[in-house]
């Protein structure tokens, strides 16, 4: 059977310069605490929280993890809201702010597996490829 609908435009998040500048000085820096700093002076930019959650997994604080990732996850889809998305539809990797959203969104699937949340662990690992396939692969062989 074919969808006759047509798919919703690709949802393309604003860059954020600002934010973009203080998350690489964060990582020449290599600190917890200047990526902590990136976090709390742009708390709606999920590319911080995705570096703290991405981190926080790294050094097996999973709990950690979880609460940076999911922080940056749900200030992602207010963002993806305000830029027209209506709860589905694409939300390319190839467009470089949607990443920070897309990266909470995978590092939240792992914490949740991780603590023994299988069903968010699931659902998060399947919205992640439905937002882009090419997210959960590019995300998963790193």
């Amino acid at each position: 059977m074919q969808n006759l609908l047509p798919e919703p435009p690709a949802t393309l998040l604003s860059a954020h310069v600002e934010a973009e500048a203080a998350l690489a000085a964060a990582e020449e820096a290599g600190s917890d605490e200047a990526f902590a700093e990136v976090a709390a002076r742009f708390p709606t930019f999920s590319a911080g929280w995705a570096a703290l959650a991405a981190r926080s997994f790294a050094a097996g604080q999973i709990v950690p993890a979880y609460a940076y990732a999911r922080t940056g996850y749900h200030r992602g889809l207010d963002q993806l809201r305000r830029s027209g998305w209506k709860g589905h539809g694409p939300v390319p990797w190839s467009h470089e702010p949607n990443q920070g959203f897309l990266r909470c969104l995978y590092v939240l699937s792992r914490a949740a597996d991780a603590i023994g949340e299988a069903d968010e662990a699931a659902r998060c690992a399947q919205f992640l490829r439905d937002c882009d396939p090419a997210a959960a692969d590019a995300l998963a062989s790193n």
